[in-house]
């Protein structure tokens, strides 16, 4: 008996030595939750609607150094605004020189390198209806697959001052073949991003274009093939912005155009603009932004019929930070939404919000 306690002291001992050494990678934490009120008048009601708006988000980054210089460094939520999932980042690994690859659902060169456009901020908006194809921002062509890779170069890439490239790819060959739905298989992407000043204005273009193929075997065309490209201007408080993307795609599991079942649509003609501008005042930013879309969706394989689906939005806001870490807003929205050239007056009308966002 006596000899097992020794061995079980010594067994704990070495345990908690072993403890004690390890090293643990870095882990911060970061979350916020958004409440409010959001009400709505839409074309086709007699009466404004409100609803209490609650979300909540909460996040976990980890990352740690190799000897070498590599930083190494993924993450998980354990809420994310309230959608009942969880989600797991892939790895990034930024290399001495800056430059980072990332893995394992990294998206899209075109989306990362694209410039920022000022919108209004807030939770106000009437969502166009599910048969309406028509982009409501720039990146509706950013598809992919979860097994891919996007590198970033360092800043000055090619010795070019304030050059970033990058490119990306992502493989799914083993998804199943239909002929009523679309997955995304192999995309390609390129982006570029390039900051320069005139004067006192700091001036960032960038943006580029997504490739990718589908499963469907009556697609008429591939599952994305979008050009995108914004540019925005800093003077002091004052930012301004514009954005373009156009091309078409395949809308997965869409409403069709003609049949009115759950199939996948060819969407051509597909174009969408964005502009907007923010200033800020000390604690008050004001914002403003608008969304004008144009797309043609029709049954797989028969792209060109029916006429465009449209969305044009116009919003704007005022946040004021009541204290560190936590922001009201007042913000209001008109929308118009159109499937096949005729307005849907249940998709159509004004909405407004005012809550507070507290964040850590």
């Amino acid at each position: 008996m006596k000899k097992e306690l020794l061995l079980a002291t010594a067994l704990v001992g070495s345990m908690g030595l072993v403890a004690s050494t390890a090293e643990a990678a870095t882990a911060t934490f970061s979350g916020k939750s958004r409440v409010g009120v959001l009400g709505k008048e839409t074309d086709g009601s007699a009466a404004d609607t409100y609803s209490a708006h609650e979300q909540a988000s909460f996040s976990v980054s980890i990352s740690e150094t190799t000897d070498s210089g590599i930083k190494i460094s993924t993450g998980f939520d354990l809420t994310d605004e309230n959608d009942a999932t969880t989600d797991v980042s892939g790895i990034v690994l930024t290399f001495t020189d800056d430059s980072k690859l990332d893995l394992i659902e990294a998206g899209n060169a075109a989306a990362s390198k694209l410039a920022t456009v000022p919108g209004a901020s807030g939770e106000q908006g009437i969502s166009a209806s599910t048969q309406n194809s028509a982009p409501t921002g720039l990146t509706y062509g950013n598809v992919s697959d979860k097994v891919g890779f996007e590198w970033h170069s360092a800043a000055d890439f090619a010795g070019v001052s304030g050059l970033k490239a990058g490119i990306s790819a992502s493989i799914n060959d083993d998804a199943a073949v239909t002929t009523t739905t679309s997955a995304v298989e192999n995309s390609y992407s390129v982006g570029i991003s390039y900051v320069s000043t005139a004067g006192d204005t700091t001036i960032t273009v960038g943006g580029g274009f997504v490739q990718a193929s589908t499963t469907s075997s009556s697609a008429g065309k591939e599952a994305s093939s979008s050009t995108m490209i914004a540019l925005s201007a800093v003077t002091g408080d004052l930012t301004v912005g514009v954005g373009y993307a156009g091309g078409d795609y395949v809308r997965s599991n869409a409403i069709s155009q003609s049949t009115a079942s759950a199939n996948a649509a060819d969407v051509d003609d597909v174009s969408v603009l964005t502009a907007g501008a923010k200033y800020v005042s000390g604690d008050i930013t004001f914002a403003v932004g608008i969304v004008d879309g144009e797309g043609t969706d029709s049954t797989l394989g028969s792209q060109g019929s029916g006429s465009a689906d449209s969305y044009n939005k116009t919003a704007a806001s005022i946040d004021y930070v009541i204290a560190p870490g936590v922001t009201g807003t007042l913000g209001w929205s008109d929308s118009d939404s159109e499937d096949e050239g005729v307005a849907t007056a249940a998709k159509s009308g004004s909405s407004w919000y005012i809550g507070a966002n507290v964040s850590f």
